[in-house]
């Protein structure tokens, strides 16, 4: 008989540590976690049949953490992850430090040992606490039922307040067969206090004020801040105000609609040229929500030294740190423009007239536009280009896209247009391979009303394939692109620029695709031409469940522009020549 959890949340009962789990869970708005179990937490898995929460049994605890992680970035909510102790806890680490480098909030629970026991090598004992320190917001050590409760809401207010990220509460298995009193309420954490640097002054928002009524030459570089902090009105509110146009992070990509006149594109390493170029001759740039990561700055030196930069970014920590700031707003993004709005002029009443800037900008996009066009032309060739326009162009660009990282990662952020928040999920500041499948899974359970696609290279898609039997057994719809070059693509590149196509360990044998789906329950077909992508896309769409295609495309094709490491954002390595994928459709 499963115990009224809504009641427990406000008549103080006693419970077992495992029911004040799921009960704690529920109260804080959790209806679905990711988990695999183990010893160490059976009690809680024992325990859960109770609680009306969803479990979705992972194929490797590593996809569980990177279902959490896509089911935060879809929903915007908090995601959980549940695994034992040992090598079960520490299978989680890549999906946590993944989720802390992007700044995604998400919750892992974890069993351990017994406390008597703690210390002494037992079996499958780790510090999981020690382990994952670096990679973590904050993390808790409960081996007392009557510490649960308050560790657990204490643990959902850190990962979703101020900069999001994830914590870790590992949980002795005494502690969970244990009883103690639950009172939901007294269990509340303290009011969270903002740092103390969190307040803007009078006097930064009239000096970024100023510097914007006097820019000649001003970028906007909206960065993944933008969508967490709900901050999208607001930027596209003083973007269209003063007439600036605005430039791109990967993670800020879908933060500002693509179809917007002020959109720039995506800036950095893989970033568009003209984006780029506007930024090295702006006179001022208005970082809002972004870190100043190196593969969207490249050499801190050479980076944008004619502007004048206001960065406005929720993390103290953040703060001149890679490059040195005129002014620095320091708060959550939306409140801050939120009293600078005030403050600035409309283009005509006492505001700058950027046409000049932005014909500039729009004469350096040359040939490179073509990306904005119908049709790329079929040359004969399957491109991942094509795939990518071709996928954005049939699902109308409504699709949540989820991506894995590689090549096909940056021709996704160049040639599928988002036009709304969190409709590109991809890992970021780790990079870290084998996440599409599963964060697609976790996107899915986060907003199951919307089209949802994995695009994958072949590489990375090997490396959590087995999630294919999670979708199977949860019965989920998810389409899935495997962007097959036979190499682990974008290492090829490199070798190909900077290591005279020494081409070592990276050719890759992979499975038949299509095969392997089958295997699984999920159909699937081959994809080797540009005349089959559209009949195969809408054949996925059409399926009534999951659906593979493998999308055999030109095995030594470069993404373009490349940055190389440590090269300046105008030291850009551009596609030799004229090539087909940037010839306008009626030459």
């Amino acid at each position: 008989m499963g115990i009224d959890a809504m009641t427990h949340l406000t008549t103080p009962t006693r419970l077992t540590g495992a029911e004040i789990l799921w009960a704690t869970l529920v109260g804080e708005g959790v209806d679905t976690v990711f988990g695999y179990p183990g010893g160490a937490i059976l009690p809680a898995y024992d325990a859960l049949r109770k609680f009306p929460i969803r479990h979705v049994l992972v194929r490797h605890e590593q996809g569980a953490a990177h279902m959490a992680d896509g089911y935060a970035r879809a929903s915007g909510k908090v995601g959980v992850a549940v695994a034992t102790s040992g090598p079960g806890a520490t299978n989680l680490i890549t999906g946590i430090a993944t989720a802390m480098l992007d700044s995604i909030p998400m919750v892992c629970v974890t069993g351990n040992v017994s406390s008597k026991v703690l210390g002494t090598d037992a079996f499958q004992e780790v510090d999981i606490t020690g382990i994952t320190l670096p990679v973590t917001k904050h993390n808790f050590l409960v081996s007392r039922a009557e510490d649960l409760a308050a560790a657990l809401r204490h643990a959902f207010q850190i990962a979703r307040s101020g900069r999001p990220g994830p914590v870790l509460v590992d949980i002795t298995k005494d502690a969970q067969q244990a009883t103690a009193i639950f009172d939901f309420e007294a269990a509340k954490p303290k009011l969270y206090r903002p740092h103390p640097m969190l307040k803007v002054e009078d006097a930064g928002l009239a000096q970024a004020a100023e510097l914007i009524r006097n820019a000649e030459r001003p970028v906007i570089l909206a960065g993944h801040g933008v969508s967490e902090a709900g901050a999208m009105e607001q930027v596209r509110t003083l973007a269209e105000r003063a007439q600036i146009p605005v430039g791109l992070t990967l993670l800020g990509l879908g933060s500002f609609p693509a179809s917007h006149p002020l959109n720039l594109g995506m800036m950095g390493m893989h970033g568009e040229a003209w984006v780029n170029d506007a930024i090295q001759e702006a006179d001022l740039l208005i970082a809002c929500g972004m870190r100043f990561d190196d593969r969207v700055i490249g050499t801190p030196a050479t980076y944008a030294t004619k502007a004048k930069k206001i960065h406005i970014e929720i993390d103290p920590a953040e703060i001149n740190k890679n490059v040195k700031v005129d002014v620095a707003l320091v708060g959550d993004l939306r409140a801050v423009l939120e009293e600078l709005l005030p403050r600035i002029s409309s283009r005509g009443q006492g505001g700058r007239d950027g046409s000049s800037w932005l014909k500039w900008i729009d004469g350096r996009k040359g040939e490179s536009a073509v990306r904005d066009i119908k049709n790329l032309p079929d040359m004969g060739h399957l491109y991942a280009a094509h795939v990518m326009h071709d996928l954005w162009r049939i699902t109308g660009g409504n699709a949540v896209v989820v991506t894995d990282v590689g090549q096909h990662q940056m021709w996704e952020a160049q040639y599928y247009h988002h036009e709304h928040p969190r409709t590109l999920i991809t890992s970021g500041g780790l990079g870290t391979m084998g996440f599409a499948l599963p964060a697609a899974i976790g996107a899915k359970f986060g907003c199951p009303e919307k089209e949802v696609w994995v695009v994958a290279g072949d590489g990375g898609f090997q490396m959590t394939a087995a999630e294919l039997s999670t979708i199977v057994q949860e019965r989920l719809k998810i389409n899935i692109a495997v962007i097959n070059t036979g190499y682990l693509g974008m290492v090829r590149q490199w070798q190909e620029f900077f290591y005279e196509r020494n081409y070592e360990a990276t050719p890759l044998v992979s499975p038949d695709f299509v095969k392997l789906a089958d295997a699984h329950g999920i159909p699937g077909r081959a994809v080797r031409t540009r005349g089959e992508v559209a009949a195969a896309v809408e054949e996925a769409r059409a399926a009534n469940g999951a659906f593979l295609l493998n999308f055999l495309v030109e095995k030594e094709d470069s993404v373009y522009p490349m940055i190389p490491a440590g090269s300046s954002l105008h030291e850009m390595i551009l596609r030799p020549g004229r090539d087909p994928l940037e010839e306008r459709a009626d030459d």
